[in-house]
């Protein structure tokens, strides 16, 4: 649908801020025409949102299909990171920034056991360390995006190392990752998944006071 792929289109550069105006005058048609189709701009999100979350799903399934273990978890932060550095909406709604309690459950449900079992395999294969789960991504996933959306929102220009720091601490994490013969103790438990869904939870409730 025009309106529809135009409102990703104005979302992802510009954020979960822009208005069902912006998004009409993207789309070449009358703020009647939007107003018809969508109520109002969080009705227009929602739809943008479906299309996301079907998104990292995909990217999801198609490294769980690679028979490597290691480079399934690669090949899923990578893709999954790529578009949620490209689109500053899906970063901010997969922070929880701009999600329901509904949408933030149906999020956990069809994600959640597909990252579990991403981590499952290559522990049982010896490829990653063994004390990490599921969840760690996740916040590791928001701590990159959130480095680069300050990096390429402040950086010098586009052209900047600075636009595309958050693969060297995605390298980092990685070489982190991997089992060795002497590893540190990690000073704190891993979140649970219902733990991290809480921890969300409670992080919209404050967005939306």
């Amino acid at each position: 649908m025009r309106l529809l792929a135009a409102a990703r289109e104005v979302f992802a550069e510009h954020g979960t801020g822009a208005t069902l105006h912006d998004v009409a005058r993207h789309a070449g048609v009358g703020v009647g025409t939007a107003y018809r189709r969508f109520a109002n701009k969080q009705e227009l999100l929602e739809a943008v949102m479906v299309q996301q979350v079907d998104d990292i799903e995909e990217i999801l399934r198609t490294s769980l299909a690679n028979p490597d273990p290691w480079q399934s978890v690669v090949d899923y932060l990578e893709s999954a990171l790529e578009i949620q550095v490209r689109d500053r909406a899906l970063g901010q709604i997969m922070a929880a920034q701009e999600r329901t309690p509904a949408q933030l459950d149906t999020q956990r449900d069809r994600l959640a056991p597909l990252v579990d079992a991403l981590m499952d395999r290559a522990i049982e294969h010896g490829v990653v360390r063994p004390d990490v789960t599921g969840t760690d991504l996740v916040f590791v996933q928001i701590g990159l995006v959130s480095i680069a959306a300050t990096t390429r929102q402040h950086g010098p220009d586009s052209d900047s190392p600075a636009a595309e720091l958050y693969r060297r601490y995605l390298t980092i994490f990685l070489d982190g990752l991997k089992p060795k013969e002497t590893l540190s103790s990690l000073p704190v438990r891993a979140l649970t998944s219902d733990e991290v869904h809480q921890l969300l939870r409670r992080t919209l409730q404050d967005v939306r006071r």
